[in-house]
């Protein structure tokens, strides 16, 4: 995943907090929120990533206790 300084933290805080070298950790509450940004991205900022991250929250949100965990590299 790559960085979104274009994006408006107050539309899509989620994916605006994210950069390419630092960690984030997202619980079941935030995986919501994760989910409707994703929904509404621009299509500039798409690709194959997105049904990946949605995969991805998707076992979270049927698990119990469990986290998304984004390593930056």
């Amino acid at each position: 995943m790559v960085g979104f300084p274009d994006l408006s933290a107050t539309k899509f805080p989620m994916l605006w907090a994210l950069t390419p070298y630092g960690d984030a950790v997202s619980n079941q509450r935030q995986i919501t929120l994760l989910l409707a940004e994703l929904d509404r991205i621009p299509a500039a900022c798409g690709g194959e990533w997105i049904g990946q991250a949605r995969e991805l929250c998707q076992v979270v949100e049927r698990g119990t206790h469990l986290y998304l965990w984004l390593v930056g590299g």
